[in-house]
């Protein structure tokens, strides 16, 4: 997949109110592979509904939403769940961690369904994080920023031509919004794939080819 379009696309519950500009709502607008997005807007403005539009997780829009030139409100069960193994990531806000799940056991209970990462490999990405000496943990017991990076880790577990970020790093600090940015840039980097993250301030800390306002 190498675009993803919006067509007029608004949120419905706006559609009554008189919304400011935007440069993304009520646009013609396309993310393409290989470039850096970063959707900035405060807090109430749409972020996580667009991402979860983008992934199909919500379907409360107006207008069209298209992969290259397919119209994503005609897509299968069986194609979403092709296009969420292959081809979109997403770390979602709420992050989804399974609260008595290890560290490793979330992290792995996706990579079982995309085979995409070695054990070696979420390994060193836990390490690069600085939180190997967690990965046996119940995500319960880890602080809102360790979880943050768990959810990176499961996110990137697989291939992917964009990857949906949304508020990655609201709870990380300067030096691991860094190690998490190159982490992201380098796997992202690795598969040609675009990423489209969203803030209310803290973005995590990417070479942004395109800033937009929500």
């Amino acid at each position: 997949m190498n675009t993803i379009t919006l067509e007029n696309t608004l949120p419905r519950v706006f559609a009554s109110e008189q919304i400011p500009h935007s440069e993304v709502w009520k646009t013609t607008l396309s993310f393409s592979r290989g470039n850096l997005y970063l959707v900035e807007a405060a807090s109430g403005g749409g972020k996580s509904s667009l991402c979860a539009y983008i992934f199909g997780a919500r379907t409360d829009y107006e207008g069209r939403i298209l992969f290259d030139d397919t119209n994503i409100s005609t897509l299968s069960i069986g194609r979403w769940l092709e296009l969420r193994r292959r081809h979109i990531a997403y770390l979602p806000q709420e992050l989804s961690l399974f609260p008595e799940l290890t560290a490793w056991e979330n992290i792995q209970l996706k990579n079982r369904l995309t085979g995409y990462a070695s054990d070696k490999m979420v390994a060193h990405w836990l390490e690069q994080l600085g939180i190997a000496s967690r990965r046996d943990y119940p995500a319960s017991r880890l602080s809102i920023g360790q979880q943050q990076r768990v959810a990176i880790i499961r996110a990137i577990c697989q291939p992917f031509d964009f990857l949906l970020l949304d508020e990655p790093v609201s709870h990380l600090d300067a030096d691991n919004n860094r190690t998490a940015a190159h982490l992201i840039t380098e796997e992202a980097q690795r598969q040609g794939a675009a990423i489209i993250s969203t803030s209310v301030g803290n973005h995590i800390d990417l070479n942004y080819t395109h800033r937009l306002h929500l």
